[in-house]
């Protein structure tokens, strides 16, 4: 089954090989950089997953303090966030188990296409699925004086330089593209920021030994794959080059906090200045209805005609 991916890498490999003036490191560096093109959509979708789950982190310890009783509620709750943001769980980890299969062929292929043993070359020419290449077997497997096929070891000296170059370029993919955990809120040591920090050392000494005990040609193989990695995340904006020079970013959960805590503090101001210039307008207004000078309220009073009193009949005699 695993067959139905490695033959065709294999021959492209060999078609490559027929292109390149039968350079073998040359037809592995090209059909590396092909399958990392054609895996980005993967890639994209990986990244926009992983920086969604990151954003929504905070809420999800909320309802796991919230319901670290119930697991049949947080489980309720959780799948209910996620149906709100638009998120897919398995968003992050579908795009890795995809490229996983393709990443394994690629590197079966290369090693099948060396040849290395007799065994390999005779099965070298039955793995061809284009007629007309089996003329190029076996392929040159000797670069800069160094065999393809057998490890670091076991060529020149210099030859070490190339799992040094694996180690190098997987720390700076590593430093580069895992995202920063968000800080730990109630003080205790953050698993994911450990987890993170483990992985930055642990990958690059894992692939630099693999390096020196397998065949020269997969340390190129990973070299190349590092640097095309490097620049794809370089091209879409994922690449954090400052952390080069120790500046660390704010992870995105944090960011989003900080601004929206920002925000809620300009809304509580905007407010209250509001309310206190409604006070004060109301007071101005109750104040001009009931004080008034006391001029102002003599004279709005209106004069009164007193009715003149009727003369006396003595008075009327004389």
């Amino acid at each position: 089954m695993f067959d139905l991916i490695v033959d065709p890498f294999i021959t492209t490999l060999a078609f490559l090989y027929s292109i390149f003036g039968n350079n073998t490191v040359l037809a592995i560096a090209v059909l590396t950089v092909a399958i990392r093109l054609l895996t980005s959509p993967l890639l994209l979708q990986q990244q926009r997953s992983t920086k969604a789950m990151q954003e929504i982190q905070p809420k999800l310890k909320q309802l796991q303090e919230k319901y670290k009783n119930d697991r049949e509620k947080l489980a309720q709750a959780q799948m209910a966030m996620y149906r709100e943001h638009g998120i897919n769980p398995l968003g992050g980890c579908l795009p890795l188990l995809i490229q996983l299969p393709i990443l394994l062929a690629l590197y079966q292929a290369i090693i099948l296409a060396l040849a290395g043993t007799p065994f390999q070359l005779i099965d070298l020419s039955g793995r061809l699925l284009v007629p007309g290449l089996d003329h190029l077997v076996p392929l040159n497997n000797i670069w800069l004086d160094m065999d393809l096929t057998l490890p670091p070891t076991a060529n020149p000296i210099y030859a070490l330089i190339l799992p040094l170059l694996v180690m190098v370029t997987t720390w700076l993919q590593s430093k580069l593209t895992i995202p920063p955990a968000p800080p730990s809120e109630d003080g205790k040591p953050n698993q994911a920021a450990m987890m993170t920090r483990s992985m930055t050392t642990i990958m690059p000494l894992m692939f630099g030994f693999f390096s020196l005990s397998f065949s020269v040609g997969l340390s190129i193989y990973f070299v190349v794959s590092n640097l095309v990695g490097i620049v794809q995340y370089t091209l879409m904006g994922r690449a954090e080059w400052g952390r080069l020079l120790g500046r660390e970013p704010q992870p995105a959960a944090a960011t989003a906090s900080a601004s929206a805590g920002g925000a809620s503090v300009e809304a509580k101001s905007a407010t209250s200045s509001t309310t206190s210039k409604s006070s004060a307008s109301a007071n101005g207004n109750a104040d001009n209805g009931t004080s008034k000078p006391k001029g102002e309220s003599s004279a709005a009073k209106p004069k009164t005609r007193r009715k003149a009193k009727p003369k006396s009949r003595k008075s009327r005699a004389k």
